[in-house]
């Protein structure tokens, strides 16, 4: 059986959230995923693998890099 952590990485990224702060809106509009404050300063982005990978790639190319 995998290891639930596989999955967690390939459809979440966590990053704080002051590396958002101009682009969360352009985010939320372009991509189907989910941004929520997950701890203080950090936020977290949920969506389907295929959606998290097209946002750390929008992300890399801002300059961005997501773990």
């Amino acid at each position: 059986m995998p290891d639930p952590s596989t999955f967690r990485d390939s459809t979440q990224i966590l990053l704080p959230c002051e590396l958002l702060a101009d682009i969360r809106e352009e985010i939320e509009t372009e991509f189907v995923v989910t941004i929520y404050e997950h701890a203080p300063g950090m936020c977290r982005i949920i969506g389907s693998p295929v959606e998290v990978r097209a946002v750390s790639d929008f992300l890399a190319r801002r300059g961005i890099a997501t773990p």
